[in-house]
C-alpha cells in the first residue's frame, strides 16, 4: 500500500506531488530544491545549496524512520557540471564511509526558481 511522507521540516510540495511516498518498504523523494523551510530562501552558493538540498531529504527520510544510510540511488541535477566537485565535497559528508548510495549526476538547461542543485532519493527499510 501507498503512504504520503510529509514533514515541514522540509519544504512543503509547491504543486501536484508529494514530498515522499512510501511502497513496499521503499521511500521515493521528491526532488529537493535547497529551500530553507523556515525562510523559503535559497542559501548562498553551490555547497550550502547542496547542504540544504540534502537536510531537506533527511528530514523526509526522518519522518519515514530512515536515515542517510538507508539511501540505495540519489540523482542529483545540476546547473553546471564545473559545480560538480564542490557538491561531490559536500554531499559525501552525509553518508558513512562505505555505504555510498548509487548516483547519478546530470547538468540540465535549468531548475525551478532557478537554483544550483537538486536532490533526490530512493531508500530501503
Amino acid at each position: 500500500m501507498k503512504q504520503i511522507v510529509n514533514t515541514d521540516k522540509a519544504p512543503a510540495a509547491i504543486g501536484p506531488y508529494s514530498q515522499a511516498i512510501e511502497v513496499n518498504g521503499m521511500v521515493f523523494t521528491s526532488g529537493q530544491l535547497p529551500l530553507n523551510p523556515a525562510t523559503g530562501a535559497f542559501p548562498e552558493g553551490i555547497a550550502e545549496q547542496t547542504r540544504q538540498s540534502l537536510t531537506n531529504v533527511k528530514a523526509i527520510l526522518e519522518q519515514a524512520g530512515l536515515t542517510m544510510d538507508s539511501v540505495v540511488k540519489t540523482t542529483v541535477f545540476l546547473s553546471d557540471m564545473n559545480n560538480f566537485g564542490a557538491m561531490n565535497e559536500v554531499y559525501a559528508t552525509f553518508f558513512s564511509e562505505g555505504s555510498f548510495p548509487a548516483r547519478s549526476a546530470v547538468e540540465v538547461a535549468r531548475l525551478p526558481k532557478d537554483a544550483l542543485v537538486e536532490i533526490e532519493a530512493v531508500a530501503a527499510k
